[in-house]
């Protein structure tokens, strides 16, 4: 007992000896010609490319004079779809598909109130959306299901010769994304995801400014899902979604926050994500939302009310995304960005803050007088958004309001589609961002169960990651 005593009380007294006034380790009793411990990275397989298979960075397809669109799930989003592509000159709707009837019939019905024929109709059957993929005059399937059949739809349609677009989030699991990869590798058709937001106003706006170098260079980047969603849990089929909320933990609805995020930085266009941290809060908000509706204790709910998420970059960037879709908070998509030269943030207070010398006088006569410790005045911010504007939004900002969308966001999406369809030209999402914006989905969960530790992003374009110079939309001459 005296020996351990005095051995505790010596290693006590040369800890002791080791603390510095303020509390902390010294350095002078570090252990010598040691390196400092590092966490270990966990990495999921990548799969080697089969023989012949190339990557489609840039990939272009044959022009369509007419794009004949097939549509997949008409529940929540599909009809909206509909309507817009009714609005979008250049498109054929020849088949409308969903397993019950009456939506496939409402569907119908905005057709011929827009003076339309009706389309071929496939309904009342798990299988019914195959033989819609199994035509010969689709070009495009239009996918806007339940976020458990994206995937396996979108194979089966590359298959049969179709390109598809793909409503949020377009994968699910590590397994999807890979799949989706090597399908529209091999059949080198156009694999979309259908990310409204990198089209928002502000957004577009904004992107277009760090492209002329408004912000000098980027060097970290915000976005979230925040959105309560108490009031619309009964409008989702099934309970799908909270279902899926129930058994899955992590981010699983990344993408309207890592799209545009992305987009700023150039993702597998001159940098790419590298590694990522998660970790979440316990699961309150969803448990005591099923306990009032409908009596149930949970306690086995995965996911956490709160999921944040720490991204770096091959360039030394970083990321941070939110995802909360529980609590009584206003609606956020966060978008911000911070560069060496200026900032902007959407939410939740829009604006710019900037350099003087970033601001030319055209735009602010006494921009001198500026100074980035604040946002700008509201009228140099709206003289900046008018210089700035987005060719895109120059062409169909005034067309996409009145046919709407989440603000005419989503008519522009569909219109972009169409657009690069129909003139031969790369997308402006292909598989490889649906690829990178859906990861998140798996690879947060990991982390978050192995205590947030790191764990590596795939290099989804397998080598091809740095062939492109700068994200940006293709345009005809």
């Amino acid at each position: 007992m005296k020996k351990t005593f005095f051995s505790g009380m010596a290693g006590m007294m040369l800890l002791a000896s080791c603390l510095t006034m303020s509390g902390f380790l010294s350095t002078s009793c570090t252990p010598k010609n040691t390196e400092p411990a590092k966490p270990q990275m966990i990495s999921l397989p990548v799969p080697e490319r089969e023989s012949g298979q190339t990557d489609v960075v840039g990939l272009v397809a044959p022009a369509l004079d007419t794009v004949r669109v097939g549509f997949i799930g008409l529940g929540m989003r599909g009809p909206g779809a509909v309507q817009r592509f009714t609005h979008i000159d250049g498109t054929k709707i020849v088949a409308l598909c969903d397993l019950r009837p009456e939506c496939v019939e409402n569907a119908q019905k905005i057709l011929t109130n827009a003076g339309l024929p009706e389309a071929a109709a496939y309904s009342g059957s798990e299988d019914a959306w195959k033989q819609l993929c199994e035509r010969d005059d689709i070009d495009l399937v239009y996918i806007a299901t339940d976020w458990k059949h994206h995937a396996p739809m979108a194979i089966y349609a590359m298959e049969h010769g179709k390109h598809v677009a793909i409503e949020v989030p377009a994968a699910m699991s590590m397994d999807e994304i890979w799949a989706l990869i090597n399908t529209s590798e091999k059949t080198r058709k156009h694999c979309m995801q259908l990310e409204n937001c990198v089209y928002d106003f502000f957004e577009l706006t904004t992107l277009n400014m760090a492209q002329q170098g408004l912000f000098g260079e980027i060097l970290h980047v915000e976005g979230s899902y925040i959105h309560n969603l108490e009031d619309f849990w009964g409008a989702y089929w099934n309970n799908w979604r909270l279902d899926y909320n129930r058994t899955h933990r992590g981010d699983v609805y990344p993408t309207h926050g890592i799209g545009p995020a992305c987009q700023l930085l150039d993702i597998h266009r001159g940098d790419k994500m590298n590694y990522l941290v998660a970790m979440d809060t316990k699961s309150v908000g969803a448990p005591r939302y099923i306990k009032e509706k409908t009596g149930e204790v949970v306690t086995d709910f995965k996911n956490g009310d709160h999921t944040l998420t720490l991204i770096r970059t091959e360039n030394g960037k970083t990321i941070h995304i939110q995802h909360n879709v529980v609590s009584p908070r206003p609606y956020s998509r966060m978008y911000q960005l911070t560069g060496t030269d200026g900032f902007a943030n959407k939410y939740p207070v829009e604006g710019y803050a900037l350099r003087p010398a970033q601001v030319s006088s055209d735009v602010a006569p006494n921009h001198e007088d500026l100074s980035a410790h604040g946002f700008v005045p509201e009228d140099v911010k709206k003289a900046l958004m008018e210089k700035y504007k987005h060719p895109i939004h120059k062409e169909l900002e005034e067309t996409a309001k009145k046919v709407g969308g989440h603000g005419g966001m989503d008519y522009i999406m569909d219109y972009r589609l169409v657009y690069c369809l129909r003139n031969g030209l790369p997308l402006d999402m292909d598989v490889y961002d649906l690829a990178e914006w859906c990861c998140l989905t798996e690879l947060t969960g990991i982390s978050i169960e192995n205590n947030s530790a790191p764990v590596e992003i795939p290099d989804f374009t397998r080598g091809a990651w740095n062939k492109v110079k700068g994200y940006r939309h293709a345009m005809k001459n």
